[in-house]
């Protein structure tokens, strides 16, 4: 294989693992920000709940 073959192949590995981990960080960050509205939603329904039993 010639340096430039080597050079490219390396280049493309490096580009996919920064993709990968790039991929997941969105994901978890997603994932984070859904799990927080949907901790908000239910906190916010078990309010109105509890304020109705209260009146």
């Amino acid at each position: 294989m010639t340096d430039r073959q080597t050079d490219r192949q390396t280049d493309r590995q490096t580009d996919r693992q920064t993709d990968r981990q790039t991929d997941r960080q969105t994901d978890r960050q997603t994932d984070r920000q859904t799990d927080r509205q949907t901790d908000r939603q239910t906190d916010r329904q078990t309010d109105r709940q509890t304020d109705r039993q209260t009146d």
